[in-house]
């Protein structure tokens, strides 16, 4: 391939780049929900050092959706049960750290041998299996994304009702317990919620790479803010824009969305972490 296929696989599509982005909408607007909602998720995913749990997650809700696609049946249904399961089973066997981090370890591989088997004996369009992995942002029907609005709407108003008990816990686990917080339950409600976006973002960037939306802004955040409000608002206005800018770049050529979603992520956690480097020298040196 030479470099003036590279760009026409990058920006051939530039001379219409009004009407595709009109025939995209349904993703855009999804885009946008998922990289406000998983932005604010991931703060609370940083701080109770749950990172790997993501991963554990997308890993099941693939499998989920590979069987979802191989039955022939709703790929985001099968996303969400998969989801669910996982979060289910780390949430009530890995209580510790320890015990949740091997928990990951053995469903990670389960969950992604088990959506390799469904894919493999799947004999539809290619495009359809590799969707999963890395994303697709032409396949938003309006249906489905009235079902994504409604699921993130969901967990939002779920992690606001638990937003106080939950930020105690995340912070100071030891200390919540002895005030009389249900730490158990608000453990396992988080996970829940946890699964749930991990699904729908399965759809939009794919499984290998739905970290970007929900742990990338939110590290990000942290790097230069440190306030109760500031982080989650940072976070959520980094997932937005990874989401929907990477979205708007990628509409210009025919290169799956993950790859522009991941590098603006990536390229913003990188300048937030200058910055906040820069900031401590300058913190120290006075």
């Amino acid at each position: 391939m030479n470099w003036a296929d590279i760009w026409d696989a990058m920006f051939g599509g530039i001379a219409d780049y009004g009407e595709i982005v009109l025939l995209v909408s349904n993703s855009i607007i999804a885009g946008a929900v998922l990289g406000l909602v998983g932005g604010l998720v991931g703060v609370f995913v940083m701080q109770r050092d749950m990172a790997f749990a993501v991963h554990g997650i997308s890993e099941l809700s693939f499998a989920g959706a590979a069987f979802a696609l191989l039955v022939g049946f709703d790929v985001v249904t099968g996303s969400i049960v998969g989801s669910l399961i996982a979060a289910a089973i780390i949430g009530v066997l890995g209580a510790k750290a320890r015990d949740r981090n091997s928990i990951i370890g053995v469903l990670m591989p389960f969950g992604l041998g088990l959506g390799i088997l469904f894919l493999s004996l799947y004999d539809g369009r290619s495009a359809n299996r590799f969707s999963l992995l890395t994303g697709q942002i032409v396949s938003v029907q309006t249906g489905q994304l009235g079902w994504l609005i409604a699921i993130s709407a969901f967990v939002l108003l779920g992690m606001l009702l638990i937003w106080r008990p939950l930020r105690f816990d995340s912070l100071d686990p030891q200390s919540a317990a002895a005030r009389g917080v249900p730490t158990t339950a608000i453990s396992l409600t988080f996970m829940l919620l946890l699964g749930l976006i991990v699904a729908v973002s399965v759809h939009i960037i794919g499984a290998l790479l739905v970290m970007a939306l929900l742990v990338t802004p939110a590290a990000a955040a942290m790097r230069i803010a440190t306030g109760p409000i500031a982080v989650p608002m940072l976070a959520a206005a980094f997932g937005f824009v990874s989401a929907v800018g990477g979205i708007l770049l990628a509409v210009m050529g025919t290169l799956p969305v993950s790859p522009f979603i991941t590098t603006i992520s990536f390229a913003i956690y990188v300048a937030c972490r200058v910055i906040g480097a820069r900031r401590d020298r300058v913190a120290a040196s006075a």
